[in-house]
């Protein structure tokens, strides 16, 4: 349960890092998290402009059949983010 719970609300889950993505001043890391035979899509969104300064973990319900299927639909995932809230994800604004 409280796996669960950590998930749920930006806990780190000891998740490997992928290769960071930069998208609009943010810095996209895929994290995808292994669930049974399957891989559940999660990453973090940094702030590109501050190294290490700000970030935020994400972690979604949809499940993969791959880490690299995974890792492609969080990097979407977190530009749809990103786009929608913009620094809103941090809880501040620019």
């Amino acid at each position: 349960m409280k796996k669960i719970l950590s998930r749920l609300f930006g806990g780190s889950g000891g998740a490997k890092r992928g290769q960071g993505v930069d998208y609009k001043g943010y810095v996209i890391y895929p994290a995808p998290e292994p669930e049974g035979s399957q891989w559940r899509l999660a990453g973090y969104i940094a702030d590109g402009k501050t190294e290490g300064a700000r970030e935020q973990r994400f972690v979604r319900a949809d499940l993969m059949a791959s880490r690299e299927e995974a890792e492609s639909f969080a990097v979407r995932k977190a530009q749809q983010i990103i786009d929608e809230r913009g620094d809103h994800v941090f809880g501040t604004e620019r």
